[in-house]
C-alpha cells in the first residue's frame, strides 16, 4: 500500500486539543495494524522551541535523536509509543533556514528566491518525509514503510504565518488524490445568555479554509456540551461535508478517553472510506480499556509536591503525565500539587510540603527558584520523605549533600556561580567553548550502566539489565572529582554513562525513596508503559502515605 496522508488543521481559536486528535488517530490506525508516524508543523520564526519561554509555550520536548521539539510531540508518543525524531518537528525557521542556505550556496543558480514555489517545496518535501540527507540518516522512519503519515499544523486557519502551510497542503491534496484526507478541528461555542450552541464560528473556519483552495474531508467539532444530529447535520450541509464525517469531540474526564470516543463514532473509518481502505472490523483495543478501566477505579489519592518555578500546568507537562500514569498502574490518583520554589524557606518548608507522600524536584535553568529546590531536596532528605530529582532537581540534590553533610556551605553549580570554590555541579568539557544556545546541550538518548542491587536496577528490572537509553538535555555535570566523597557519605553513584563516565544517576539508599537523575525519565514514559522509576516512586509514596 502507498503511503497515505492525513493533514489536520485547526480554526476559529488555538488550543483545541489538534496535538489529543492527531495522536488519537493514529493510535485508532495502529490498532488496525498500520504503521504510523506523526509530525508537527509550527507556524513560528523560531528554529526550533528549545530557547522558548515556558510560560510561552510549555514544556519542550526532546526526541531520542536530540532535537528540541513542540510538547504535542509527548502526546505523540504517549499515545502511540512511536518514537519521533528530529524529521518529526518542524518549524518556519527550519523551512527558511534550509531554503536561506540552499540560496547562499547556489542551489538555485541565481532565480528570484520567493515563498511560492520555493517555500512550499520544502515545506511538501518535508511533509512527503523526504527530508535532506544528513536528516534522514538519523531517521529510522525514513527507512521503513509506513502506511500513514499524520501531519498537524500548528495555529489556526487565517493566521499569515499559517498560510504557506496552508498553499502546501492545497498542491499536495492535488497531487495525492485520495492518498490524503484532510480532518479540521473547529469550536462550536455555548452560549449561556442565549441557551444555544453556535455552529457560525465552524462555518466561517471551513470558509476561510475554502477559500485557500482545501475542502475538509472530515470535521472534528471541539465542544463543550453534546451536540445533537440536527446540528451535526446542519454543520455538514453547509460545509459540503458527510454527515458520518462530522465527529464531535466532547470535554472528556481524561485525555486518555479521546480515542475510545473518536472511535465509537467512527472517526477513524470514516478516514479509511474516504482514502478507500476497506474499514473491516473496529479493533476491540483491549490494552487501552483495561488502562481506563483502572483510570476509573483509582480513587485513593496519593499527593505529591511539584517543587519548580513554572505555574503554569503545559511547563511540566510530561512529568506531570508520567505521575498520572503511574499512579493509575499503581490503582491510585497522583493528586500532583505544585510548589513555587521561589516562595520557599527555611521557615516554610514544612508548611508547603505538609501532607504529601512524595516531593518531585523539577528540571529547569537558571538561577531563579533554586535555593527553594536545595530547601525541598534537605526536607526529603531529612524527613525521608520519597524525592525525586530531574536533571537541575538532581544538581539540587548533590548541591544540597555537599553543603550540609559533606559540610562544603558554598558547593554550587558553575551555572549559578562560576567562581564557587566548591563546583561540585560543572560545566562539561564539550560544552566550554560553545556560545549558540538553541541546540547545543547534550541532547537526546544516551546510554547508562546501572549499578546491580542499586535502588535504581531494581526498579528497571529485569527486563532492562543493567544497561538502560534515557534522553538528556543539559550542559551541567556531577564533578567526578566529587564522586569518592560522595560515595563515602552515603549518597552512591549508581548510574554511569559508559563512554564519557558522566554521573546519570545518584541515590541514597539508606533513605526510602530518594534518588536524582540527570536525564529526563519523563519522555520515555508511555499509557501502555509507564516508566519504571516513576512506577518505584509512586510505590515508595503509597508505603509511606502521610494522610493530609
Amino acid at each position: 500500500m502507498d503511503t497515505k496522508y492525513i493533514f489536520v488543521t485547526g480554526g476559529v481559536v488555538s488550543s483545541l486539543g489538534k496535538g489529543i486528535i492527531s495522536a488519537s488517530i493514529g493510535k485508532l490506525l495502529q490498532a488496525r495494524g498500520y504503521k504510523v508516524t506523526i509530525q508537527k508543523f509550527d507556524p513560528y520564526i523560531n528554529i526550533d522551541p528549545g530557547t522558548l519561554n515556558p510560560y510561552e509555550h510549555g514544556e519542550c520536548y526532546v526526541t531520542v535523536d536530540g532535537m528540541e521539539t513542540d510538547l504535542d510531540l509527548g502526546h505523540y508518543e504517549r499515545f502511540t509509543g512511536i518514537h519521533t525524531t528530529r524529521n518529526n518537528s518542524i518549524t518556519t525557521g527550519r523551512i527558511y533556514k534550509t531554503v536561506i542556505d540552499r540560496e547562499r550556496h547556489g542551489d538555485y543558480l541565481g532565480k528570484t528566491i520567493q515563498v511560492v514555489p520555493h517555500i512550499t517545496d520544502e515545506i511538501k518535501r518535508r511533509m512527503l518525509r523526504l527530508s535532506e540527507k544528513s536528516e534522514a540518516k538519523s531517521d529510522k522512519c525514513l527507512d521503513e514503510h509506513l502506511d500513514f503519515v499524520i501531519t498537524e499544523v500548528g495555529g489556526t486557519i487565517g493566521d499569515i504565518e499559517s498560510a504557506p502551510f496552508m498553499e502546501a497542503i492545497r498542491q499536495l491534496r492535488w497531487q495525492l488524490g485520495r492518498d490524503a484526507v484532510c480532518v479540521h478541528l473547529t469550536y462550536v461555542p455555548y452560549l449561556k445568555a442565549a441557551d444555544e450552541l453556535k455552529t457560525k464560528p465552524t462555518q466561517h473556519s471551513v470558509k476561510e479554509l475554502q477559500g485557500m483552495g482545501i475542502q475538509p474531508d472530515i470535521l472534528v467539532l471541539r465542544t463543550e456540551r453534546h451536540l445533537d444530529n440536527a446540528l451535526r447535520m446542519k454543520v455538514a450541509s453547509f460545509c459540503n461535508v458527510d454527515l458520518e464525517c462530522v465527529v464531535q469531540s466532547e470535554d472528556m474526564p481524561s485525555i486518555y478517553e479521546v480515542p475510545v470516543n473518536m472511535q465509537r463514532q467512527g472517526l477513524d473509518a470514516a478516514i479509511l472510506r474516504k482514502i478507500g481502505i476497506p474499514v473491516g472490523e473496529t479493533p476491540a483495543m483491549k490494552p487501552w480499556h483495561d488502562f481506563l478501566e483502572k483510570q476509573r477505579n483509582a480513587t485513593q489519592e496519593v499527593h505529591v509536591a511539584l517543587v519548580g518555578k513554572y505555574d503554569l500546568q503545559d511547563a511540566y507537562k510530561s512529568i506531570r503525565e508520567s505521575l498520572n500514569l503511574a499512579g493509575i498502574y499503581n490503582n491510585v490518583k497522583a493528586k500532583i500539587h505544585f510548589v513555587n520554589s521561589e516562595e520557599i524557606t527555611d521557615q516554610n518548608i514544612g508548611e508547603r510540603l505538609q501532607g504529601m507522600a512524595g516531593i518531585i524536584i523539577c528540571p529547569g535553568f537558571g538561577q531563579r527558584g533554586i535555593e527553594g529546590k536545595i530547601i525541598a531536596a534537605e526536607y526529603g532528605r531529612t524527613h525521608d520523605v520519597p524525592t525525586f530529582g530531574i536533571c537541575l532537581g538532581m544538581q539540587m540534590m548533590v548541591i544540597e549533600f555537599a553543603r550540609n553533610v559533606l559540610g562544603y556551605q558554598d558547593a554550587n553549580s558553575a551555572e549559578m556561580d562560576d567562581q564557587t570554590p566548591h563546583n561540585v555541579i560543572d560545566m562539561m568539557e564539550e560544552q566550554k567553548n560553545i556560545t549558540e544556545m538553541g541546540g547545543t546541550m547534550r541532547l537526546g538518548a544516551y546510554e547508562c550502566v546501572l549499578t546491580e542491587s542499586s535502588r535504581a536496577w531494581e526498579a528497571y528490572g529485569k527486563d532492562h539489565g543493567d544497561r538502560i537509553l534515557e534522553r538528556h538535555r543539559h550542559r551541567y555535570e556531577f564533578n567526578n572529582a566529587y564522586k569518592e566523597e560522595y560515595e563515602s557519605a552515603g549518597m552512591k553513584c549508581v548510574g554511569i554513562n559508559p563512554a564519557s563516565k558522566l554521573v546519570e544517576i545518584v541515590e541514597i539508599p539508606e533513605k526510602k525513596w530518594y534518588i536524582g537523575t540527570q536525564f529526563h525519565p519523563e519522555y520515555s514514559s508511555t499509557v501502555l508503559h509507564p516508566h519504571p522509576l516513576f512506577m518505584s516512586f509512586i510505590k515508595a509514596c503509597i508505603n509511606g502515605t502521610v494522610k493530609a
